[in-house]
């Protein structure tokens, strides 16, 4: 009499298991940096927000100094309860700096503006502790 096998021995399903396992051990902290990345880029979105208004604060007093959050047609910075993922940011003398909350990261994203040698364009650079671990550009 001749013998077919029907199904998969209980090794067979151990090893599976096994293999879904070890992949889903990879995956899943994958996963979580990615979704807190995804997050972080609503602290960027806010903080970008302001540029074009300490842009046009600058033009009107032909110096960063006094270009502040709620003032010189900068809007005030947001609260927490509005944003949910920025703990809140300010802008200070055309300095724009957010962190976001625990959810996001909690990394910190600056803007510092600069003119460039001729006077007529100004130049964003970025630091905070979001380079580090490339959240933000």
């Amino acid at each position: 009499m001749q013998y077919i096998q029907k199904g998969f021995t209980l090794i067979e399903l151990m090893i599976v298991v096994a293999i879904i396992g070890i992949l889903a051990a990879v995956a899943i902290p994958s996963y979580q940096d990615y979704t807190k990345k995804a997050k972080f880029s609503e602290v960027l979105s806010i903080s970008d927000s302001y540029k074009q208004a300490v842009a046009l604060c600058h033009a009107d007093l032909n110096t960063f100094t006094g270009c502040n959050a709620g003032t010189q047609g900068i809007p005030a910075t947001p609260t927490v309860a509005t944003t949910g993922l920025a703990t809140g940011g300010t802008v200070t003398n055309g300095v724009i700096t957010f962190t976001g909350t625990a959810a996001a990261g909690g990394y910190t994203f600056v803007l510092t503006p600069t003119l460039n040698a001729q006077g007529t364009a100004i130049t964003w650079a970025q630091t905070g502790t979001c380079l580090g671990v490339k959240y933000c550009k």
